[in-house]
Formats: structure tokens, sequence, C-alpha cells
């Protein structure tokens, strides 16, 4: 390491006021203490990114920055544009001021006394650096098994994802670049970036409670983000339509023939329930292969139409309003 390099923090920031100054608080803390030791430049910032949110966290940001310039930066963007949309427009807003990026949601429950470890192996040569949780003491047990099995299911779907990671991770430029290159609207940053390649390592934490404030990821946001991941980077669903269809079509063979036998041989019954069974299912699984299909088809709708996915209204750094 010839000198420091630039670290910018990117903090998304959606209705974050109960939390704001303490996270300030402490990454500022960090921050002098990663300059003293000479792990980070002086021009190192962190940028709280306000994802259109309803109550005081754009003007917190404001006066943070206002207040310590040289420490904190802001982007306020248009409107609401969702977790993922906001972190990417922070990292795609400073890639071009920084030798490196960490993301991290503003509510501390990553543990920011990792950050030393994520700088010591970007200087060890690592491009990305992947916080993970090393254990999910804080989760309730429905939490813990959902997480988990989302996960492990991702697997199955074929989505290389880092297990137990969420969105804290830090970046070099050169993978925030070729990360300026994927234009996809449906955003999944925890596939898209292992895709990216170039060398990583794993760095472990335990994650904190919540300091302050309620979770912007309530159960259905996690499903909805769940469908996303898995149909934005895997084409199983589809596949496994083809198998489904082909094998109900050899057990319908299968019902014709034993249908044809019982009734050459003049056994038949009548009888309602099987037929009514029989229609139910099939018509349920007809459903659910429309439904699956649907999804793919939406996302190709999104993507054709190529809006941005996100729009900055304003840019506070310490040069001033950019």
């Amino acid at each position: 390491m010839n000198k420091p390099e630039i670290l910018y923090m990117v903090v998304p920031c959606y209705n974050e006021q109960e939390v704001l100054h303490e996270t300030a608080k402490q990454l500022k803390e960090k921050y002098t203490t990663l300059i003293q030791q000479k792990l980070i430049s002086e021009k190192s910032r962190v940028v709280f990114v306000n994802d259109g949110s309803k109550d005081t966290t754009w003007k917190i940001i404001q006066e943070l920055h206002a207040e310590s310039p040289e420490f904190f930066s802001g982007i306020n963007l248009a409107h609401n544009s969702g977790h993922q949309n906001a972190v990417l427009a922070g990292l795609m807003t400073v890639k071009d001021i920084c030798d490196m990026a960490i993301t991290m949601d503003a509510d501390l429950q990553d543990d920011i006394n990792t950050i030393d470890a994520m700088v010591k192996e970007y200087y060890n040569g690592n491009q990305v650096v992947y916080g993970v949780r090393s254990a999910r003491k804080t989760d309730t047990f429905f939490k813990k098994f959902t997480a988990e099995s989302f996960y492990k299911f991702m697997k199955i779907m074929g989505a290389d994802v880092v297990y137990n990671h969420a969105d804290f991770r830090l970046m070099s430029r050169r993978v925030l670049q070729e990360l300026a290159n994927f234009k996809e609207v449906n955003l999944f940053l925890r596939g898209m970036i292992p895709i990216i390649g170039f060398q990583s390592c794993n760095v472990y934490y335990e994650r904190h409670e919540r300091f302050a404030g309620e979770s912007k990821y309530p159960l259905k946001k996690m499903l909805a983000f769940a469908i996303n991941g898995i149909t934005s980077f895997s084409t199983k669903p589809l596949k496994l339509i083809t198998s489904l269809g082909f094998i109900m079509f050899i057990i319908s063979i299968i019902a014709f023939i034993w249908s044809f036998i019982v009734k050459i041989a003049d056994l038949s019954v009548s009888g309602w329930s099987s037929i009514t069974c029989s229609i139910w299912l099939i018509g349920g699984l007809q459903l659910l292969c429309l439904g699956i299909i649907g999804e793919y088809v939406g996302k190709i709708y999104a993507e054709v139409k190529q809006r941005p996915r996100f729009i900055v209204a304003d840019f506070i750094n310490d040069t001033g309003k950019n």
C-alpha cells in the first residue's frame, strides 16, 4: 500500500430519522480512526442516499453535511425507487470519485467495526469483500428459517449468491465500472455482484438488533424480493414447467389406457369425484404455470421500456451541489 485510498460509504435511507444521527456519529468515529491509521484517505466520505423518505431524513442529511462536509455527503432521489435502486444510485454517483465503496444499511444492524477488515482485504488484492453473517442469534425462528431457506432455494435454482450475505459489501472502482454495464431494471445486487467476477473474499460478523425505527422489509416485501431474485437469475422455473408438462402428459396417457381397458372390460363405474379432482388438479397446475410465465413476461415488459432506474435530484458533496 503506497498511500491511503479513497473510501466512500453508500448508505441508503428510507424514513430513517430515528437512527440517522447515531449512524452518522458511529461512522464519523470509524472514519476518524481509519484516517488516523492511514487505512483510508482524508478525501473519503459517507454518502447518505435519501430514497424518497416521507419524514425528515433528507433534512437531517443536509444538516449533517453542513456540520461536517469533510465527512458527510448526500444524494436525494427524486422519488422512492426502492432499496436496490437507492444502493445502485449511490454507487453509480461515486464510482468515478472513489477507489473503493462499501454499501451498508442505515439501521446499524451491520457491524461497523467490520469495515476495518474489509479495507484490509481490499489492500490484500480483493476487488470484492462480502460481509457475511456468522450467526443469526438476533433473528426469530421464523426469520431465521425463511432467510436460510431463501439462500438454499436460490442455490437450487442456479443463482450464484453468497450464503447469509445481504448488501454489506466492499467493491473496488474497477468492479463499480463493470457494474455500470449492467442495464437491467429488475435489480438483485446479491446475484449481480458475484457474476462480475474478480478476486473476492468473505469477512464474518454478528448482526445486531436494529438500533431504532421499524424494519423496511416486512414479510410481503421479503417474498417479493425473493421472487425477483429467483426470476432475475434463473430460468429453472420455466424448465420445471416443461418437465411438469411432460410428466402430466405421461400420466394422461396412462390414465387414457387405464380408462380404455376398464371400459372394454365393462368395469367402469360412473363417478364425479375423480373427474372433479382431475379438473381442479389440472386447472390449478395450468394457473400456476401461467403465473410463473407471467412473472418472466412482466420482467421482459419492464426491461424493454428502458426507463431510468433512479433519478438523482440533488448531490451534496464537500464541494457543494454538483
